[in-house]
This record gives structure tokens, sequence and C-alpha cells, in this order.
């Protein structure tokens, strides 16, 4: 934004362009290493979390002296002085596809003992991004076209001095070697309930899960989350943080009608802005949504199969820890494509589900709930059936 006798000041704006996969508390981390011997003097809208050896400074101390410095936002509710403009959300971000206003966090930071013109200033590298926990990968900063700003009466416009970007990707993969959800089906044709797979999460924590009618759940404290995000689990078969249960309830002439509930086995964990991504066929012909609040998702423009459910504010964007409060469901209403709609063969049921943007174990296709066999029969043929075994045996009788 402007050079400073030994260095600049630059406005870092992180833009969450993720359509449904958010950044939850405790927030993003963000971190870097200067390519020289830079320091920090000010941040304004967030903080470091380590000063670092700034022994060798006599009269102003800088905010930070380390080679790796390590930023997190500043919490609500800080004096204005050093607020920024959206920054201070506690590194909260929500996805770009339920709140592209929220998904934008910013800070100042003044930079000293760096490069004082476009040719002499050093990028920095090694950009890590915690959002809060692993699975972010970035790349290297590149010098873009200085960014453009408008004036309050939009009537001018000025530009910085010198802007890079750094990108960063997510891979589920790299945070986690187990899924964080799974999803269980039941439908109104047959009494079977398919549950979730055995260990569908892993079973790491089979040892150190609690069961629902524990006393230990009475304890104080239970439920303080740990600063390493550590899970106190419902000691379950599938031993999952949350499951996501499709329950296909009614079928109506032109019609049908699905439930949706979302439920959260963990004890130290309250998912705020949750979003829910399901993959199915008759998600183009979607007619209303209850409870919940729903955005169609069009990655590949002509094909829409794939809708994201999520709370709406202030009334259920907010999954509770486990126990009697720990739900979360809704009904869909679709209508029928003539052409496609059947209930056979586990067509009613998601392809896909995502939670928080992360991908849910599914079932085997096997144990889908199937269609009793007399669901095949047409009753129109059986009833001509009887009707001429009844002649035939009049006709023997007489």
């Amino acid at each position: 934004m402007s050079w400073t006798p030994d260095g600049y000041v630059a406005a870092v704006t992180m833009n969450n362009f993720q359509m449904y996969r958010h950044v939850m508390s405790p927030g993003w981390t963000l971190g870097w290493t200067w390519a020289k011997k830079e320091v920090i003097w000010t941040m304004v809208g967030a903080q470091t979390t380590e000063q670092g050896d700034c022994s060798k400074f006599k009269a102003n101390i800088p905010h930070c002296c380390k080679k790796t410095p390590t930023v997190v936002d500043l919490l609500p509710g800080v004096p204005y002085n050093q607020q920024f403009t959206n920054c201070c959300k506690g590194g909260v971000l929500s996805s770009w596809g339920q709140d592209p206003q929220a998904s934008v966090s910013a800070f100042q930071v003044s930079v000293g003992q760096a490069g004082t013109s476009n040719k002499t200033v050093k990028l920095p590298k090694n950009f890590t991004l915690l959002g809060p926990g692993p699975g972010y990968t970035c790349g290297p900063a590149k010098v873009v076209p200085p960014t453009n700003f408008l004036t309050p009466d939009r009537r001018r416009k000025t530009q910085a001095l010198m802007t890079w970007n750094v990108t960063c990707t997510y891979s589920q993969f790299l945070a986690r070697k187990h899924p964080s959800c799974c999803v269980s089906f039941s439908s109104f044709y047959n009494e079977t309930i398919t549950p979730c797979a055995s260990c569908a999460c892993g079973c790491e924590n089979k040892k150190k899960c609690i069961k629902s009618d524990s006393k230990l759940l009475s304890v104080v404290g239970i439920n303080t989350p740990r600063k390493d995000n550590a899970p106190l689990l419902q000691c379950t078969h599938h031993m999952c943080p949350v499951r996501v249960h499709w329950h296909v309830k009614i079928n109506y002439r032109d019609y049908w009608r699905a439930k949706i509930a979302i439920t959260n086995f963990n004890y130290r964990m309250n998912y705020t802005q949750w979003t829910l991504v399901v993959q199915h066929p008759n998600l183009n012909n979607v007619t209303q949504v209850f409870s919940f609040d729903y955005k169609p998702l069009e990655p590949y423009g002509a094909i829409n199969d794939t809708g994201m459910f999520y709370g709406m504010k202030f009334y259920n964007d907010l999954l509770m820890e486990a126990g009697q409060f720990g739900n979360v469901q809704s009904e869909v209403l679709l209508r029928k494509d003539k052409d496609t709609f059947t209930l056979k063969q586990g067509w009613a049921f998601p392809r896909k589900v995502y939670f928080n943007g992360d991908e849910c174990m599914m079932p085997p296709p096997e144990a889908y709930p199937f269609l009793p066999n007399s669901a095949n029969q047409n009753p129109v043929r059986f009833s001509t059936w009887i009707c001429s075994v009844l002649t035939l045996l009049i006709v023997w009788i007489w």
C-alpha cells in the first residue's frame, strides 16, 4: 500500500473461494518464511503468536522478529484502534456458497528491514495455512497486476504499489487418514435400516469413547474443547463424529419426499455454519426444502445433480455437541421425472454426501434397502388372474 523508510505497509486479504467448505473455530493460522531479514513492526487486525528474539533492537521493539512468523486473527470485541476491515472474527471464514461477504478476512502489516521499491522487495516463501487443522497446501507467491481501489464516491480509482497472490488448496487425504462422517439409509418400503459401516471413521478412539448413559457426562468441563482439537466421541459401531441419515419417506403420484437428519457424536465440538452437500440425479427438480436453506451447485453448467443444504441463520445453523440437542433435520420434496424415477436398486438414495466439505463414508450398495418382491408385481394382472381362477371354479362346480 505504501513505502516506509526501511520497508513497506501491506494489506493482506484472505478469500475463501470454496463453495461448501468453511474455516470454523478456532480459525485460520497463516505462516510464511521471510526471504531476507525482515521484521514486522506493527500489525492491525491480526497478531503473530510469537514475538521472537528482538534483543538487537534498542528503541522501538518490533511486533515480531521471527524468520517464520505465524499469524492468527484477532477475536471479536478488540479495541477499535486494533481493528481492520474484515478482521477480528476469530479466524472463522464462511464458505463462498453460504455467505460470500463473511468468506473474507484481512489485516494490515508494516514490514521493516525489507526492500523499498518494486525491484528490491523480496517475496516471502514457504506459505502455510491451517484451517484450523491440516489439509491445505500453498503454492509460491506470484506477482500479479496491482490491486485497484475505488474511492467512497466511486469516481476515482487508485492502485496498490505492488501485489502478489498465494493460492492454497485443500486435500481431505492430507487432513486425515479416515473419513469424518458416515451415511445411513432407510425407507418406507423396507423395515431394514442400513447403518453406517463398522469403524467407518476408524476405531482409534474406541478405547477413549463415552457411552451415551455414562455418568462421566455430568462431570464439569467434559465438553470443553482442547487445544489439539482431540474429539471425545460417543461409543458407536461406526465411531464417526457425524452421521448423516437419508430416509425415503413418502411416494406420491408426482412427487416424493426424503428426510435428512444430521447427528453429532462429538461431545467436544459444536459445528457452526455447517454445510451438507448431496449428489442425487433428482436434485435438478427440487420443489421445496423444509427447515434448511438450499442452494444448487452446478460445477459443470448443464449438469444439475448436486445441492448444498445449510442451516437457517439464528435457527439451526449451529449443530450442538453430542447429546439430546446434537442433531438437525429437515425434509425435501422433489418432483418426479417419469423417465428416470424408480425405487429400484437404490436409485432414491444419494450418490455422494459431504459434510463441511469432507466426503462421508457411504454404505456398500448391496446393503441398501431393497424393494420387497411383491412391489414388482403388477396389481392389475394379479386381480385378473384371481378372477380367472374364480371363473374356472364356478364352471367346475356347475
